[in-house]
């Protein structure tokens, strides 16, 4: 059976370090065997790639490889809460955040970079129950954030 570290690597990928939070809050919260993370944005080397709305400044296929982004980042922060990602049993709940344009409502189909790439890496575990909520703005001028719940052992 291939763990989670494995498909990362044979998607070409390394997991990035934790994302420093950029306000008061801790990157990811355990209760029990739930581990919650606190809203990624799709920070890569301590930048954003691109910033402003979908539908106006970021297109919908670009935020779409951002919100991918956003939910590796997640993804990042349960590791680090856990230590290997075979202690995950299943990705419970996805929320997934679109600084949108007034006239766009693709939101779905963006978080959807997030969904795909959570399949990729835990497989069925990955399948989860979400919300793609389109707002006006989020922090740093992000395009997207995605936050997680996750079952560990």
């Amino acid at each position: 059976m291939t763990t989670p570290e494995e498909r990362v690597r044979e998607l070409g990928l390394e997991i990035p370090d934790v994302v420093p939070p950029v306000a008061s809050y801790v990157p990811t919260a355990r209760t029990g065997n739930l581990v919650y993370t606190s809203g990624q944005v799709p920070m890569v080397d301590g930048k954003l790639p691109a910033t402003g709305k979908v539908g106006a400044e970021v297109s919908e296929e670009q935020a779409t490889e951002l919100a991918r982004t956003a939910a590796f980042n997640a993804v990042a922060a349960l590791k680090a809460e856990v230590g290997e990602l075979s202690r995950v049993r299943r990705i419970v709940k996805v929320v997934g955040f679109v600084a949108s344009a007034p006239d766009f409502f693709g939101q779905p189909k963006v978080i959807n970079g997030a969904s795909d790439l959570l399949a990729e890496v835990f497989g069925d575990a990955g399948r989860h129950a979400r919300s793609a909520v389109g707002v006006a703005v989020l922090p740093l001028n992000a395009p997207v954030e995605v936050e997680l719940i996750a079952e560990v052992e």
